[in-house]
């Protein structure tokens, strides 16, 4: 049985959910949105943000793994490829391309990897970077470094929820904001 936590509540693409709160440092903690396995949100998000994102877009990226139900989603609903950057290397992905991050929730360096059968998918194509949740940016930095490297054109950068100091992702297409909770905050509840 699991222990009753906090929660925060968010109303997203008009659905509601209870967002359980973790501990991501001391006195510090984070609503955790995980849509893995959520079909309602994910359809419902997909939709919204689908009608957001600039319709020049010709490939879709997004990273491995809460965010890729988002992306395939996203590839249907515009008709567009999607790419996924991978956390680990396999011999199969050939000559890949790397580049570093900083997980926010695992609070390790982790590597984000481009297939080499996907470089020349994104190559001079204008591509959306995709992510279930932009906290730090750190990811979003690698994924940025990697199409970079690739000759990926960055066209827009989109996310089901931005967190943290919402000034710092004015650029993002967001479809909601989580705050960080830390001892003063008063957003929480028991479930």
């Amino acid at each position: 049985m699991s222990p009753k936590r906090e929660t925060y509540t968010v109303e997203i693409a008009g659905l509601v959910r209870h967002l359980p709160l973790f501990e991501i440092a001391p006195g510090v903690r984070i609503a955790i949105f995980n849509m893995l396995g959520d079909t309602e949100v994910v359809m419902a998000v997909t939709r919204e943000l689908a009608r957001r994102i600039p319709k020049e877009a010709e490939v879709i990226v997004t990273p491995e793994a809460k965010a890729i139900p988002l992306a395939y989603q996203l590839s249907i609903e515009m008709g567009l490829p999607y790419v996924i950057l991978r956390k680990s290397y396999k011999p199969y992905m050939g000559e890949a391309l790397s580049a570093e991050t900083l997980s926010i929730t695992t609070g390790q360096p982790q590597t984000l990897y481009l297939d080499e059968k996907d470089i020349e998918l994104v190559r001079g194509r204008k591509v959306v970077l995709v992510d279930d949740v932009i906290s730090t940016g750190s990811t979003l930095q690698a994924m940025r470094l990697l199409m970079s490297k690739a000759g990926a054109i960055v066209i827009a950068e989109a996310a089901v929820f931005t967190e943290g100091e919402r000034a710092k992702w004015r650029q993002i297409i967001a479809l909601g904001h989580l705050p960080i909770f830390t001892a003063n905050s008063k957003n929480a509840k028991k479930a």
